[in-house]
């Protein structure tokens, strides 16, 4: 995306979790939550089913210990990207550009960036620049040209590791949250190492905006930066 002419973006690990990450994506929305649209992306959920089935309804419905659908918003809809090729551009394009957020739910990053492909989406993003992309988890992730291996769940034919590269730096989310033994700050080091490119460990309380360009970390919690 051209730095001068571009959406916003808030990447979290943990979703809004705190004051700080809020306040920043109310300043970044330029209006009270409370005022604003907002479309939910559950897509990523799907590349690690079973086991989301359950977790899938509950980000949707705004149950869950990583807000985003239960911020307040003055409206929710839902945008399901496995069903965007079948129902034609102009039926949800135009729902898209009028809506403030997009609220992009973690689950597997390289299923989402295959599917945020395929459905037209990711093409459509560089023209959003009214909109704030709100991302969780994997949500964040497919924005980094690179995941890691450590990410790799659901495989491209293509194979590889490659999302959709519009900012240039990855990330390694849930830094020493104890539901992910696998993502301590040694994992993340040894992560560092192999991706080509910067990248940002994050725990649940940080988050990553980037503004015209202008990246910037949100945290009540911990992270790191590597300089790849």
């Amino acid at each position: 995306m051209d730095k001068d002419d571009a959406m916003k973006l808030l990447l979290t690990s943990g979703g809004v979790s705190n004051q700080s990450i809020r306040d920043a994506l109310a300043d970044m929305l330029g209006k009270p939550i409370e005022e604003a649209t907002a479309l939910c992306v559950p897509t990523a959920m799907y590349g690690m089913y079973p086991r989301t089935a359950v977790m899938t309804w509950r980000q949707i419905a705004g149950q869950t210990s990583t807000p985003m659908v239960e911020l307040g918003w003055k409206s929710v809809g839902m945008l399901e990207l496995t069903a965007l090729p079948s129902i034609g551009a102009d039926n949800w394009v135009p729902l898209v550009r009028e809506t403030d957020a997009l609220l992009v739910c973690g689950g597997d990053v390289l299923y989402l960036d295959h599917w945020m492909r395929k459905s037209g989406l990711a093409e459509l993003l560089p023209s959003l620049t009214e909109t704030v992309y709100v991302g969780l988890s994997a949500g964040s992730m497919v924005m980094a040209p690179h995941v890691g291996e450590e990410f790799v769940g659901w495989k491209p034919s293509g194979g590889g590791d490659s999302a959709l590269g519009m900012v240039d730096f990855s990330i390694f989310p849930h830094l020493d949250n104890p539901m992910c033994p696998e993502n301590t700050m040694a994992d993340a080091e040894k992560w560092a190492e192999r991706v080509p490119v910067p990248g940002y460990a994050l725990d649940d309380e940080s988050a990553i905006t980037v503004v015209d360009g202008t990246i910037a970390v949100v945290s009540e919690g911990h992270w790191r930066h590597f300089e790849g």
